[in-house]
């Protein structure tokens, strides 16, 4: 299967042929990991790991390290990681090289005269350090690092990275998740667009605003906030939305202190955010999307599987990124239970609501067909209305 290529925004950087090669090349390799040799690993744990650990245990692995602990002397699996990890500093250093030659070029694109949105950055903000401590997923400098006045690397290296990173099974826009997510909110909850007045919205942790646009389509007229705390993927995804047609208010900001009065908002969401923080900031989050949203008005965020869902196996592929693609707080997150984090950031258990969503939805898929995706191919919402 050929994959969607991305879709080229103005803002979107320049690359060579040789360039684009080089990406090609990690796509490629990044698709047969996952279709052809993640497949097979839990071939071998059928047939040979799990069988020995039964004979041994007089029962099957429990728990996602219980697996761990059988699987970590496998040659498969761990060539399976070495790959991984390779494939993973090969995209960014791939997309990176052409960004770094256009950087001023790309920066002098983002600065735009008569904006449909709107763009306010802070300097004084403090960078959380679940943020600054560590490049998360591996992206060189974070989403935060700037180099000169008006730097953007960081959101066009994201913006790039991501598309590779996804094996260009998030669409042409990198907007599957926002068009899936948006799309069951607007026909769960039909009464968000009969309030006689402009819907407003507000993602956290928006980085360029890859999930931020399709609530415009889906919310026609909505009057959309987006905030983060890197000023570097702020500023991209502001001139992105602009090079889209789409009037996006851009804010730095961190989601766990957010400057909005109360009940301001119609409808607050996050995508692929709560992972990326610590224990207490997903709990300061919820608390403050809580706060922030109306009574009657809808919170939403949608995250990978958490633990419980599911099976050993599958729990321990999930688990590999943690220590091995720089991202600390991974398991923190997908061992909680969301029903205990909304109750306790004070919405009522009779109003949570949870759903599970293909990546495959409505389109392509880069997970092999009838076999495990090691709980990679779905999404996880968990949402409650104040």
């Amino acid at each position: 299967m050929i994959m969607e290529t991305q879709f080229a925004h103005a803002q979107l950087p320049p690359a060579g042929a040789d360039d684009l090669a080089r990406q090609a090349f990690v796509q490629s390799l990044k698709l047969h990991l996952a279709r052809k040799v993640v497949p097979e690993i839990e071939t071998i744990y059928k047939n040979r790991v799990e069988p020995a650990f039964v004979k041994a245990h007089g029962r099957a692995p429990a728990t996602p390290h219980e697996v761990k602990a059988v699987m970590d002397g496998d040659y498969y699996y761990r060539l399976w990681g070495s790959l991984y990890r390779t494939a993973q500093e090969l995209l960014w250093n791939s997309v990176l090289e052409p960004i770094s030659r256009h950087a001023p070029e790309l920066a002098t694109r983002a600065r735009i005269e008569a904006p449909l949105g709107s763009l306010t950055l802070d300097p004084t903000l403090e960078i959380p350090r679940y943020v600054s401590a560590v490049d998360i997923h591996c992206m060189p400098g974070g989403y935060h690092s700037e180099s000169f006045e008006g730097d953007v690397t960081a959101g066009a290296l994201y913006d790039r990275g991501v598309h590779l990173y996804g094996m260009g099974g998030l669409g042409p826009k990198e907007d599957r998740m926002g068009r899936i997510i948006s799309s069951f909110l607007q026909e769960r909850f039909p009464e968000l667009a009969t309030l006689g007045r402009p819907l407003r919205i507000l993602d956290l942790g928006c980085t360029v605003g890859h999930s931020t646009l399709p609530y415009a389509t889906a919310f026609p007229g909505a009057e959309i906030h987006a905030i983060d705390v890197g000023a570097p993927v702020l500023r991209y995804a502001h001139a992105r939305a602009e090079a889209m047609g789409v009037p996006v208010h851009f804010r730095q900001m961190n989601a766990e202190a957010l400057d909005y009065p109360d009940g301001y908002f119609d409808l607050v969401v996050s995508h692929i955010l709560f992972h990326e923080t610590s224990n207490r900031a997903i709990r300061n989050i919820l608390k403050e999307s809580h706060r922030v949203a109306r009574k009657g008005g809808v919170v939403a965020h949608v995250e990978m599987c958490f633990l419980a869902s599911l099976t050993p196996f599958n729990g321990f592929m999930m688990l590999f990124d943690g220590p091995n693609n720089n991202e600390p707080f991974w398991e923190t997150y997908r061992k909680m239970d969301p029903s205990e984090l909304l109750a306790e950031a004070g919405f009522a258990p009779e109003q949570s609501f949870f759903q599970q969503f293909s990546r495959a939805y409505d389109g392509q898929t880069v997970f092999a067909e009838g076999v495990s995706d090691a709980g990679r191919g779905t999404w996880q919402l968990m949402g409650a209305v104040k």
